[in-house]
């Protein structure tokens, strides 16, 4: 209501996309948010820079295949060539969707991420952007209208939920990139250790948020999230490893964080977490 009202304490956010470049005219878009459309007109830096339908966004890379990740791919369909990588499951995903058969394969090429494996990110063609990205399988779930009630973790598997570690190739400047995640691993915490940067799923402050405000039936660990607040969640957890900036996004509308003046974003800010905006830029 106060995002509504025009509160500035509560400024209104679309949902989460990340556009990275090594030099300021080329793009790698990390997620294609429902809201790509708005972004892209919000952003100069992404807007057409040559004659037709031309665009600086050369690659799509995703962490998942929820909505919340994919169906701002619809609004790349317009014959510019890019590269989509995702894992093979989420490939498999958008392949199995009538839908996504929108994104033209003579103009968007796909291209399967290989878990654990350094690479370049490359477009259409395969020139390199001048980024390298590392995937990572993170704990997660299979997309919401992929589930099997009827299967272990309701048929998720490994390579479900990616985190990613984004560098520059030229001079090795990093940052991690985890919008989803429903567990700490040792090996995830390992991977986190002396980040310069993350940005982190903060999508609810507690595990039961849904549930106790009427918003839902699910937990955050049911929906594949975890918990800002408490002992083992995300501040508590990342404590102590080093990380020199960290932002939460994947933001519920159910959050408090969301807030400015909020008594949990005090908290969070006095453990050093900033809560990602609209238009947010920085440089490594």
């Amino acid at each position: 209501m106060r995002a509504r009202n025009g509160d500035p304490a509560a400024p209104p956010r679309t949902q989460c996309s990340l556009a990275v470049s090594a030099d300021g005219r080329n793009w790698l878009l990390l997620n294609a948010s429902p809201d790509l459309r708005e972004q892209i007109a919000a952003n100069p830096a992404l807007h057409p820079n040559g004659s037709g339908r031309d665009s600086p966004i050369r690659a799509v890379l995703l962490t998942n295949a929820e909505i919340d990740a994919v169906a701002g791919l619809l609004h790349l369909r317009e014959s510019q060539p890019l590269s989509l990588h995702a894992s093979g499951r989420s490939l498999a995903l958008l392949e199995a969707n009538p839908m996504f058969r929108a994104l033209d394969p003579a103009f968007v090429a796909r291209r399967e991420i290989v878990l654990g494996q350094a690479g370049a990110v490359t477009d259409f063609t395969g020139r390199p952007l001048g980024l390298t990205v590392e995937a990572f399988a993170v704990p997660g779930k299979v997309a919401l209208y992929a589930e099997a009630g009827e299967q272990p973790e309701y048929g998720s598997v490994p390579g479900d939920t990616l985190g990613l570690a984004v560098s520059e190739t030229a001079n090795g400047a990093r940052f991690h990139f985890v919008p989803g995640c429903a567990a700490f691993s040792p090996e995830l915490l390992t991977r986190l250790r002396d980040s310069p940067m993350v940005f982190f799923d903060g999508t609810l402050w507690t595990d039961d948020e849904m549930i106790r405000l009427g918003l839902g039936t699910k937990t955050g660990r049911r929906m594949g999230h975890l918990a800002v607040s408490g002992p083992d969640g995300t501040i508590a957890r990342l404590a102590g490893l080093g990380i020199r900036r960290k932002i939460f996004v994947h933001v519920n509308n159910s959050n408090p964080i969301l807030i400015a003046d909020s008594p949990e974003r005090r908290i969070l800010a006095e453990a050093g977490w900033e809560v990602a905006e609209d238009r947010m830029e920085m440089a490594l």
